[in-house]
């Protein structure tokens, strides 16, 4: 095992390397650029009045060299734990992490959570109680939070209150620890809505893996036994059921940091993905080429944690 887990994480170096190389030059192919957006926005708020030198600003900051040279002093700040600073601020990608990170997880959490509360017992209820009304019920719900998007429920939730009965969510940010009941009821409809549509998928292969592991003849023997159907489906059935959907749920999580730029933006909350989204509307490429970076990482070891997983659940699963 041990000598698994050093390998994998051997392995991750040179991935990460083409990751960040890749994101690098990837970002710079936007449309636009940083510069025009900087001068576009002075010529705004003095009305013309003082030009800027495109140039000079360029050098300034360094994007008129060699696209490896900017590579390379951007390796250079990583290697000593500098994630890059903002093109527009000035300020480190570090210091914004510390700040956004609590938000997305918060945000993160509650939605895995609620995801789990949902997809866990309708898919074990469905698999136990097959072709019975509520299987059919729970396996349509699923159906229609796989086809409905997200992000279209949280715009019909954001206006149609509003327009119907003159009441919209709250936008105001609020740290937890300064009011507890105003940051859950500011992160409980963003999180539902993105919850509901990642258990759709966790439920539907839930309910799959425990019908076949249900017709094993091991679990025909628990049952012959005379076994209470709990200890059979909870101790039997379920956790030989657990792998694919382990999968599943882990596969989910890079989605779900998706799901979260867009809830942060249409909710207003000041998280990752909301700094994500304006990193990439104002053209800052050393913010959005670190971002891209973290979020690899975070994935390369959620899979890592994924595979060791494994043999925790099966015992025959072992590591060389």
């Amino acid at each position: 095992m041990r000598d698994y887990i050093i390998r994998r994480l051997l392995l991750m170096i040179p991935t990460l390397l083409l990751i960040s190389f890749i994101v690098f030059l990837m970002v710079r192919f936007i449309p636009g650029d940083v510069v025009e957006l900087m001068v576009m926005e002075h010529a705004q708020q003095q009305a013309g009045q003082v030009e800027l030198d495109v140039e000079a600003m360029r050098a300034m900051m360094g994007l008129d060299q060699p696209i490896y040279v900017q590579y390379g002093e951007w390796m250079s700040g990583l290697a000593h734990g500098n994630l890059g600073e903002s093109l527009w601020t000035g300020r480190t990608l570090n210091d914004m992490l510390v700040e956004r990170l609590p938000v997305t997880f918060e945000l993160g959490l509650l939605a895995f959570l609620i995801a789990q509360l949902i997809a866990f017992p309708v898919g074990i209820y469905s698999a136990i109680r097959q072709d019975t009304m509520g299987d059919y019920l729970g396996r349509s719900g699923a159906i229609i939070g796989l086809a409905t998007p997200n992000f279209w429920l949280a715009t019909m939730v954001m206006v149609f209150p509003a327009i119907l009965w003159g009441w919209s969510p709250p936008v105001c940010y609020i740290p937890f620890l300064d009011d507890p009941i105003t940051n859950l009821k500011l992160f409980i409809i963003p999180a539902i809505l993105l919850g509901t549509s990642m258990s759709a998928v966790t439920m539907r292969m839930l309910r799959t893996t425990m019908l076949e592991v249900l017709r094993q003849d091991y679990v025909r023997t628990a049952w012959s036994k005379g076994l209470r159907e709990r200890v059979v489906v909870m101790r039997h059935a379920l956790r030989n059921s657990l792998i694919p959907v382990v999968t599943i749920v882990s596969g989910q999580i890079p989605i779900m940091i998706g799901g979260t730029v867009i809830m942060e933006n249409i909710f207003s909350l000041p998280g990752i993905g909301r700094l994500f989204f304006d990193a990439i509307v104002t053209r800052d490429y050393t913010i959005v080429s670190g971002l891209n970076l973290v979020l690899a990482g975070v994935g390369l070891f959620i899979i890592l944690a994924t595979d060791l997983s494994y043999a925790y659940l099966d015992p025959r699963v072992r590591y060389k």
